[in-house]
């Protein structure tokens, strides 16, 4: 596929934020799965936007965000083959590059603690 456009989905948010986007995905998924920004979904689309960028699963559905210049950003949702075979990828790379969590039960956590105060950021 070379389009999402040319994908039949569906239209959860639109004109949104990427945190408002990654909120409603957190809430109304099964599953949340959060990769980095340019993780690639259906071999050609770049998941772009703010980390953590959460992908959800919802039954076989595929739920992510989609920006699109001049027209903001999107939540979608896609049941397909394509969105099934995301979902299994998502599920077995989850220990490698993805942070997985089941809805709510872990909350995304940085590796790199912050620093603890003013002076903590000068001594590194």
């Amino acid at each position: 596929m070379s389009c999402i456009e040319q994908m039949k989905y569906k239209i959860l948010q639109e004109k949104t934020t990427f945190k408002v986007a990654r909120e409603y995905i957190e809430k109304n998924s099964d599953e949340v799965y959060y990769v980095p920004p340019g993780y690639k979904i259906f071999k050609d689309y770049y998941v772009i936007g703010v980390p953590p960028i959460a992908l959800g699963a919802k039954g076989n559905a595929l739920v992510f965000t989609y920006t699109k210049p001049c027209y903001g950003t999107f939540v979608l949702t896609i049941d397909d083959e394509g969105s099934k075979k995301e979902i299994e990828r998502l599920r077995e790379m989850e220990t490698k590059n993805v942070i997985a969590s089941l809805k709510k039960d872990k909350p995304f956590e940085s590796s790199k603690a912050p620093p603890t105060s003013y002076e903590d950021v000068w001594k590194k």
